[in-house]
């Protein structure tokens, strides 16, 4: 198998690690690409970046309160 991040993962595809990457495991490498895009186009002075590794997505909140979400414009 390929061991990512101190976890043994066997050969083959791998839908989503523990670290939220599909990655695709063989004898000669392993190959991985993220699952989540991230926020760079939102309200920097009033808002913060939580990244959520049950949905495997940043989530844009308000930092006075983080019930609220805010706008993202662009992601990478």
């Amino acid at each position: 198998g390929c061991v990512l991040d101190g976890k043994l993962y066997p050969y083959g595809e791998i839908a989503r690690t523990e670290d939220c990457f599909r990655c695709s495991c063989s004898k000669e490498k392993i190959r991985c690409c993220s699952l989540f895009h991230t926020p760079i186009g939102y309200d920097k002075e009033s808002c913060r970046v939580i990244f959520n590794k049950k949905i495997c997505d940043y989530e844009v909140v308000q930092k006075s309160d983080p019930t609220k979400e805010c706008n993202v414009y662009s992601r990478v």
